[in-house]
């Protein structure tokens, strides 16, 4: 399982046009072979900052086959106009510890 993280930062003024147009865009997503789930997080200190968490089959699931589909244009065409500046994405891949998925509290 692959996890894309994408911190968002949305144009000031614009949160509610955003998570309007993102409730459609993640029916685009959705539908997407590897797709695994999602989460649209908001910022407690500040309401114009979003996470983005998305759960993938394989890393190619997303960068090929999300990004490379039509349906990727749609996504562009209803979100990325809302972010300033324009995000970086990253990847993430659970570390297995003694032979299972560990989460450590502090």
């Amino acid at each position: 399982m692959i996890l894309e993280v994408a911190p968002l930062q949305v144009i000031a003024g614009q949160s509610a046009a955003f998570e309007q147009a993102f409730a459609k865009a993640q029916r685009i997503i959705s539908t997407m072979p590897g797709y695994a789930g999602h989460q649209l997080q908001r910022s407690l200190a500040d309401p114009d900052r979003y996470l983005l968490l998305v759960n993938w089959q394989r890393l190619e699931d997303h960068t090929q086959g999300f990004r490379g589909s039509p349906h990727y244009q749609q996504w562009k065409a209803l979100l990325h106009h809302f972010y300033d500046p324009f995000p970086t994405v990253e990847h993430f891949q659970a570390v297995i510890l003694g032979g299972s998925e560990q989460a450590v509290s502090r």
